[in-house]
């Protein structure tokens, strides 16, 4: 199949690279850039210390897709927070789940709807969203996920800010995180003020890890009340 006028616009802007992703019977092929590091922008990095760390498939964002795809398809509305690529989106969009996207990158978006079109599963919905400022229009979703985002001890902060705002009441979360050392400040903070958080460890491969995989912790958050 060729690619679609989305998928052709990225690979003019950028050189690119694909990562196949399986999991029983759901399976693609996620178009990602090359290389990450090449897409710092010293600016940006100066305005507001912003990094891409989007462009890469992380272990923690396939341990998540694995576990969305084990489980109970989630009744309404997802949100993907810090989606990058979109890997647990796509999982769930496959299962029929109403998703939508997140990041505070533009390009991300660009490459998350892509990858859905190049692997045949129906449109994405995605968002341009800065957690310090969490668009009232967004709504509440009946399950929030993300992947790999406690890597600064801001991102810590705002993600416990933002999850009462765009999590409905009896609502839940779930985090996926690889032993980041803001993770214990965000469980901390989200058990004092009245979440209970679950936690699930599982193994996901990673050929850079000296084991040649790495621990994944999986929180489950619900409200207070």
């Amino acid at each position: 199949m060729s690619p679609s006028p989305l998928e052709e616009e990225l690979r003019r802007r950028f050189a690119v690279r694909t990562e196949p992703f399986a999991h029983d019977a759901f399976s693609v092929e996620v178009l990602l850039p090359l290389a990450a590091d090449e897409l710092i922008d010293e600016a940006e990095f100066e305005r507001d210390e912003r990094l891409p760390y989007w462009a890469d498939l992380w272990p923690s964002a396939r341990a998540l897709a694995r576990r969305l795809l084990d489980g109970p398809v989630p009744e309404g509305r997802v949100l993907e927070l810090g989606a990058g690529v979109a890997l647990p989106s796509l999982a769930l969009l496959a299962r029929g789940a109403e998703v939508v996207a997140s990041d505070y990158y533009a390009d991300a978006l660009l490459f998350a709807r892509a990858n859905a079109e190049r692997n045949g599963l129906p449109p994405l919905s995605t968002r341009l969203v800065d957690w310090r400022d969490v668009p009232a229009e967004l709504g509440r979703f009946g399950t929030v996920i993300a992947a790999d985002v406690l890597y600064e001890r801001r991102n810590a902060d705002l993600l416990a800010e933002v999850l009462p705002r765009v999590l409905a009441p009896g609502g839940t979360a779930v985090v996926a995180d690889p032993g980041r050392v803001y993770r214990s400040v965000f469980v901390e903070r989200m058990t004092a003020e009245g979440w209970e958080v679950e936690e699930e460890r599982v193994r996901e491969l990673h050929p850079a890890a000296p084991a040649g995989d790495v621990e994944i912790r999986l929180l489950r958050l619900s409200p207070p009340g």
